[in-house]
């Protein structure tokens, strides 16, 4: 894959102006409402904050996956399985989170993108723990990795169905702007576990960092997208909002 199906966005936390939320320190209704793949690339370098049970835990987004809709075989939106009671949750507007259950057993957090009814959706797959280790490591009853992956983030930060459909700019569960994360520290890869779309290079992540969930994976072809997902991708321009003042 050359580096032109990895687009370039200047993903540095802006300091005010509309990226930001006026609840607090996290990124506005209108910076999620941006295409799918451009928002999981910024949301690298960014700070989930759990406060259920009244404790802060929050980790800084490493990796993430994007899921297109209704045109992305591999989304639970695909057009073979529509809106259900399920992924109600994806087609609601940017910023809000939609949980799923897997395997009879664990949660997963994603973070919806786009307009109303597009259902886009980005899969936070891990986490570097940064506040409240002590609540995770009791979540997780004393298991390692803390945070590597949809499931073990979920438990460590307390997450399940309860908080499907939560806005995510306010209590118990917000994304904080923390830090950009420059091109150079960022790979691409093909998603992991899915059987539709598996060459699709929709896997954003932080080279080399470990507490990824998974290393070493292909970085698959944009090639391999239909034309009318491929020529849909954004160019994710630099823009004056994107930049601090």
């Amino acid at each position: 894959m050359g580096r032109s199906s990895a687009r370039e966005v200047d993903v540095t936390p802006p300091r005010s102006g509309a990226w930001r939320s006026s609840f607090g320190g996290g990124p506005s209704r209108e910076w999620f409402r941006r295409p799918v793949p451009e928002v999981a690339r910024a949301l690298l370098g960014q700070r989930v904050v759990s406060e259920v049970e009244g404790t802060r835990t929050s980790g800084r987004i490493i990796e993430t996956e994007a899921y297109l809709g209704e045109e992305d075989p591999a989304s639970h939106a695909a057009v073979r399985a529509g809106r259900t009671h399920r992924n109600a949750s994806m087609f609601e507007a940017g910023g809000h989170a939609y949980l799923y259950f897997t395997y009879g057993m664990h949660w997963c957090l994603n973070v919806v993108t786009g307009a109303r009814g597009e259902a886009g959706a980005v899969l936070v797959r891990a986490l570097e723990p940064v506040e409240g280790l002590e609540a995770m490591q009791r979540r997780r009853e004393g298991r390692a990795p803390l945070t590597a992956g949809p499931a073990r983030l979920c438990q460590a930060l307390g997450l399940d169905g309860s908080l499907d459909g939560h806005r995510l700019d306010r209590s118990p569960l917000r994304i904080e702007f923390d830090r950009a994360v420059s091109d150079g520290e960022v790979g691409v890869s093909v998603r992991i576990g899915i059987r539709k779309a598996t060459e699709w290079p929709l896997r954003w992540f932080v080279r080399g960092h470990p507490d990824l969930s998974r290393h070493g994976l292909p970085e698959g072809s944009a090639e391999a997208m239909p034309p009318s997902v491929r020529d849909a991708l954004p160019t994710l321009p630099r823009t004056p909002e994107d930049r601090p003042e």
